[in-house]
């Protein structure tokens, strides 16, 4: 599937910006199932400073906004060729060894509520697909899909407790819930082209779990599906602090307004004759 993602963050600040750096991971990777055929970013009122790949293989762009600025703009564009792996990526790479995803951070620690989640397999078994597909299912009737109810610092444990939260969420409860049960798991934002529209609500998240025989496989656990051809990963990491589109610093004004626009559209494949 061929898609054509317009990605558009605008930031608005009441005061003018004396210092301010932010750091981007808005570059989709090339990957198993995956192909980058183009991609751009342009910036109003800032620019890029450097650009390197991190610890998980994410390409980041660190970019300065220009001093006194009121607005700020990034847009991001490109073409990308997916193909449906009913999920699956592949074996383990990148720069920190596997089991680094079993270690849990503060934003996954599992307490009382993840860990009833939590299955044992068989008696001598591991984990299979089936299992984590269960798992997924059990977060889904537990925590309701709503937003404006958690923000990028609710746990998973916080999600649990209160019953609600978004992608974000569901993908931290799950790498917790999987890791409690000793299996490589990590985060993975991107894009996803819903069937119903071209403009989407927003950028998207969910998890991936290293399955024995198969490596890393993927689980949208919102909508309860592996990832297919619809699915764009941009960024990889331990928990959402790894992997977030856009973090960063500013000095000299005191609120801002962020308004971002994400559009996403399957294009039509010409065959060569």
């Amino acid at each position: 599937m061929r898609l054509s993602i317009r990605h558009t963050t605008h930031y608005s600040f009441e005061e003018p910006v004396v210092h301010a750096l932010q750091r981007l991971r808005l570059t989709p990777k090339a990957t198993q199932g995956q192909e980058v055929l183009e991609w751009e970013m342009n910036y109003s009122n800032a620019r890029k400073e450097i650009e390197y790949e991190d610890q998980n293989y994410n390409t980041v762009t660190l970019v300065a906004v220009e001093p006194e600025a009121r607005e700020v703009t990034i847009e991001c564009k490109g073409m990308i060729d997916t193909e449906d792996n009913a999920g699956v990526i592949g074996q383990h790479s990148g720069h920190l060894p596997l089991w680094s995803f079993v270690s849990q951070t503060p934003l996954t620690k599992p307490g009382a509520e993840v860990r009833r989640l939590v299955q044992s397999p068989a008696v001598g078994g591991t984990p299979t697909v089936d299992d984590l597909h269960a798992l997924s299912q059990r977060i889904r009737d537990a925590v309701a899909y709503k937003t404006g109810q958690t923000g990028v610092t609710t746990t998973a444990e916080e999600s649990m407790k209160q019953g609600s939260g978004v992608c974000q969420d569901h993908a931290h409860i799950f790498i917790g819930a999987a890791r409690a049960m000793d299996i490589p798991a990590r985060y993975v934002s991107g894009y996803l082209m819903m069937n119903d529209r071209i403009d989407q609500e927003a950028t998207h998240a969910w998890a991936e779990a290293h399955v024995q025989g198969l490596g890393w496989v993927g689980f949208d656990i919102s909508n309860g599906i592996s990832p297919d051809p619809r699915y764009v990963r941009v960024a990889t990491g331990r928990d959402y602090r790894d992997a977030a589109p856009i973090t960063g610093i500013t000095f000299g004004t005191r609120n801002e307004d962020l308004r971002v626009e994400v559009s996403v559209e399957q294009q039509q494949v010409v065959q060569q004759q």
